[in-house]
């Protein structure tokens, strides 16, 4: 949460009240993002003394994926969902998530109002055309074909959390988790649902870098499809060579003198520049294969010493579901 003093009381009584109705040992984690408003005293007011209710604060705004892994590793669960502090997705998506992540041979679930049964509510349009524009793109270029890549409402096995080293601060630890799992193998899928803005949010002016956020998603995209962007640009530029080489050759063999002189410069600059182009997108999807079985090697490392660490003494068992949550402006 990041200043949701408007409505952080009535979102910890709704979600407590949707978790008690799961009929299952739960714990509901909420991560203050360094608000300086008073979310913080009401979230703890709403909180009371109930023991399953944790709050974890930090001063300054460090963004939501630093709140996101602040939150993922207090949990204690066999499953963790994440969700934004407004309750936008409704009090209901922690169960629809729980429920789908429960499937034999699925480890992540996704929440997406992209895909067919889903939907944005309320959302000012400039936001619906970049959520709807940006996932769009990024179905093409990450892996595992999501319809949304960049909602943080989600739901994990543990050891899909325990799996990865985390890094990002920003948004953009949305795509670090979907590139890893993927990488790791681990099996994801998505399920319909509403995105709803209230009207108080609507109204509310809050800091929203879009040129940067685009920025760096993109970047993150072409790190794992860099034939994307490396491969069109060098095969078309390569093909644009051949054939200003095969024009000079024609006007050669029938006489004309016609480009004699920038029609060979202009056919080996674009055929080098299309080559050196090929090159880099085969070198950087060779480096990405290379990331990714560096992440692997990760996996397992910590696992061993996950084992090392269970097999000393003081282990103990963790419950059986938690929820994190955090929404924050970054």
């Amino acid at each position: 949460m990041y200043n949701e003093s408007a409505k952080i009381a009535e979102a910890v009584a709704a979600m407590r009240g949707s978790l008690e109705s799961l009929g299952r040992s739960w714990e509901f984690i909420l991560v203050n993002d360094g608000s300086v408003d008073d979310s913080l005293s009401l979230a703890r007011q709403a909180a009371g003394e109930d023991p399953r209710i944790r709050i974890i604060t930090y001063e300054n705004n460090r963004g939501r994926g630093h709140a996101l892994r602040t939150g993922f590793a207090a949990a204690r669960g066999e499953f963790v969902v994440a969700t934004e502090a407004d309750l936008s997705w409704g009090t209901d998506i922690v169960h629809r998530l729980l429920v789908a992540c429960e499937r034999p041979g699925v480890d992540m679930v996704v929440a997406s109002p992209h895909m067919e049964g889903g939907r944005l509510e309320n959302v000012p349009t400039h936001r619906v055309f970049l959520t709807q524009f940006g996932n769009v793109l990024l179905r093409r270029l990450m892996p595992g074909g999501l319809t949304m890549n960049t909602g943080m409402t989600r739901a994990y096995r543990r050891d899909v959390l325990d799996a990865m080293d985390l890094h990002s601060d920003g948004k953009e630890l949305h795509l670090e988790i979907i590139s890893k799992a993927h990488a790791l193998g681990f099996r994801m899928m998505e399920i319909p649902a509403t995105l709803a803005w209230s009207p108080d949010r609507r109204k509310e002016k809050r800091r929203f870098r879009a040129g940067g956020l685009i920025v760096s998603h993109i970047a993150r995209g072409l790190a794992e499809s860099p034939m994307a962007l490396f491969g069109w640009l060098g095969g078309g530029l390569l093909g644009m060579g051949l054939i200003t080489l095969l024009t000079r050759l024609i006007l050669f063999v029938v006489g004309s003198d016609r480009g004699s002189i920038m029609l060979p410069i202009v056919g080996m600059m674009a055929t080098g520049t299309g080559l050196v182009g090929l090159l880099t997108g085969f070198v950087a999807g060779q480096i990405r294969d290379l990331r990714n079985e560096g992440y692997r090697l990760q996996r397992r490392q910590m696992e061993l010493l996950r084992g090392l660490s269970r097999s000393g003494p003081g282990a103990g068992a963790a419950s059986s579901a938690g929820v994190a949550s955090s929404n924050d402006a970054d």
